[in-house]
Parts: C-alpha cells; sequence; structure tokens
C-alpha cells in the first residue's frame, strides 16, 4: 500500500508588476522597519512617496487646517476639486502607518484623487503617533476631528451634511473606531458612509494570512509585530480592536483588502462580521496585489484601477446614502 502524497498548496497570484515591485524592495540592503528608529521610519516612508506613488495632479484647494484635539492642535489639510460647493458630504481621511509613521504628505496623492473622483471635500488629519503618543491617543484625535468637520467650522468654509470616514491600513482601523465612536455619541451630522481600506480590524485572535505573508509581500509580520508594541492598543477594548465591539447600528461599508496582505483576513472579517450584523457592505479585493496599493500607483501601475474600482464603489455609497438623508428629512419635516 503506498501513501497518497498530500497536496501542495497552490501559490498565490502575484500580478507581474508586484512581483517587479517586490523583488526591487526585497533586494534592497540595508534595514528593515522594525529594525529603525521611529524616527528613521518615518523619514524613509517620507522619503518613499514621490519613488512609489503618483505626484499630487491638480485640485482647485489645498489647504492647511488647525483642529483643536483633547491634547493640543491637530494638523490637518483639506483638499478640494472645487474653490465653493453647495451643502453636502464630506470625507474625513485618517492615513496608514501602523499608527507609527505616516503623515499628511505621505497621501497627499491619494487624498488628491479622491477629492478629484468623488467631488467632495477631503479632510486629511495628522494624528498623533506612537510610540511618544500611545493608544488611544490617535483614536481620541481622530473622533475630536471627525466632529470638527461635522461642525462644519468656519475654517472649513464648508457647509457638511454628512461624513465619510476613510483611512488606510492603521488608518483604515481608525475610521472604523470613529465610526462606533459616532454612533454611540453622534455628532452634529450622521456618519453615513465607512470606507476603510485594509484595516487591522481584529488583532485580538490569529488569522491565516498573518502567517501566510508573514515575509517578502512589502508589509512584514515583524513589521506589524514593531507596530503594535509602539501603538500598545487594549486589543479587549474596541477602540483597540473593533471587531471584538457592537457592530450593529454602524453606517454603509465600502471595504477592500488586499490579497497578498498578511492583514487581509481582519479585512475579510470585518465584512462577514458587518454582513451579519445587518450593515450594508460592499466588499473589493485587490487580487494578486500588496498591503500599501493604494499609495504605490507609480511603483505598481496596475495599482490604479485598483483605487479606480474601490473609489467608484465609493462614489456610488455616497450618493445613495446622501440620496437617503435627503429623503429622510423631507419625510420628517
Amino acid at each position: 500500500m503506498t501513501d497518497t502524497p498530500s497536496a501542495t498548496p497552490p501559490l498565490p497570484f502575484v500580478r507581474p508588476d508586484v512581483r517587479g515591485f517586490l523583488d526591487y524592495l526585497n533586494a534592497m540592503p540595508g534595514p528593515r522597519t522594525h529594525q529603525m528608529t521611529p524616527d528613521a521610519a518615518r523619514q524613509v516612508y517620507h522619503a518613499m512617496k514621490d519613488v512609489a506613488d503618483l505626484p499630487i495632479g491638480d485640485v482647485a484647494v489645498t489647504r492647511d487646517l488647525t483642529i483643536p484635539g483633547p491634547a493640543g492642535a491637530i494638523p490637518a489639510r483639506l483638499f478640494d476639486a472645487r474653490e465653493t460647493r453647495e451643502p453636502g458630504p464630506a470625507l474625513v481621511f485618517f492615513h496608514g502607518g501602523g499608527f507609527v509613521i505616516g503623515n499628511l504628505d505621505t497621501h497627499a496623492g491619494f487624498c488628491a484623487e479622491m477629492a478629484r473622483v468623488l467631488d467632495v471635500p477631503i479632510v486629511s488629519v495628522d494624528y498623533r503617533l506612537a510610540p511618544e503618543h500611545r493608544w488611544p491617543a490617535a483614536p481620541d484625535d481622530c473622533e475630536a476631528a471627525a466632529r470638527w468637520v461635522a461642525q462644519s467650522p468656519a475654517e472649513l468654509d464648508r457647509r457638511v451634511t454628512g461624513l465619510v470616514l476613510c483611512g488606510d491600513s492603521a488608518g483604515g482601523t481608525l475610521a472604523i473606531v470613529a465610526a462606533m465612536d459616532l454612533r454611540d455619541r453622534p455628532a452634529a451630522v450622521p456618519v453615513i458612509v465607512q470606507a476603510p481600506i485594509y484595516p487591522a480590524a481584529d488583532t485580538s485572535k490569529p488569522y491565516p494570512s498573518f502567517d501566510e505573508f508573514a515575509d517578502g509581500f512589502l508589509l512584514t509580520r515583524d513589521t506589524m509585530l514593531w507596530f503594535a508594541d509602539a501603538y500598545a492598543a487594549d486589543i479587549a477594548d474596541s477602540r483597540g480592536s473593533p471587531l471584538v465591539g457592537r457592530l450593529q447600528g454602524l453606517p454603509p461599508a465600502v471595504i477592500v483588502t488586499a490579497s497578498l496582505d498578511p492583514i487581509r483576513d481582519q479585512g475579510r472579517a470585518y465584512a462577514a462580521a458587518l454582513v451579519q450584523a445587518g450593515v450594508p457592505v460592499v466588499f473589493r479585493e485587490a487580487v494578486g496585489n500588496v498591503h500599501g496599493f493604494v499609495t504605490l500607483r507609480k511603483a505598481i501601475p496596475s495599482s490604479a484601477g485598483d483605487v479606480a474600482g474601490y473609489l467608484a464603489a465609493l462614489k456610488d455609497a455616497i450618493v445613495a446614502a446622501d440620496a437617503g438623508r435627503v429623503v429622510a428629512q423631507a419625510a420628517g419635516a
């Protein structure tokens, strides 16, 4: 009797331009992110933006703002494709970077693209970073910023009728947490859509993708653990790990993940849990692409298609949610 050989799991699909970029990154000498100081990692991440992502391009308004926060001023930046506009929704964006790196500049190109495609004002928030400011400094700042935008302050010079909360990676986590915060303690206007991009939605337990893509796919397990140690969140608290919290009553969601991402399964699990909780969800996955693709459109040209698909779905969701708000408002008049 002969043993039946065990089936070898198929290799994951990797796009040609993704493979080329990964080969380039993996061959680079020098320390990896988790081997750097936070300041050094921030400098490298900032320096990569012009190499990896497309330029900002044309927008009618790019203006720095200052938002009052729980521990002082929060820097922010307004991007708008129009000089002036009628009352309508605004998108509040929280950048990625593991709660440790990233700033207004590293995600400016993507914010400008959102402003052009979605035709809504984008307010990008420069929340406090770890390890200098550990959890819950970041979610506290993001909640305060969302509430500030909801009030249509004079500095914004736009009347806001609803909020879209968006962010990538750590910023996606913060968008979910802010949506929960504003569900439980409503702001001046409602959150009409949440739009997390490859979020770390559940760090309370292991998921297969964390091991499957632990190394060699840009975001590594070692870097994730380095981020987690710096951030020091309470993963038993929904503001540290949103999927452990109550999901009922959250706004409709547009979620995108990357198939070659160690935290891919967290985004998938969050989308599935929202559906189970009765929350409308549009879910997309960038098959063959890696974590971080929204700011890698120059280095990985096919990422432009993933961004376009995500923004098309988000625009549809914003239009539908805002139309629903108008109908409900008229019915109650």
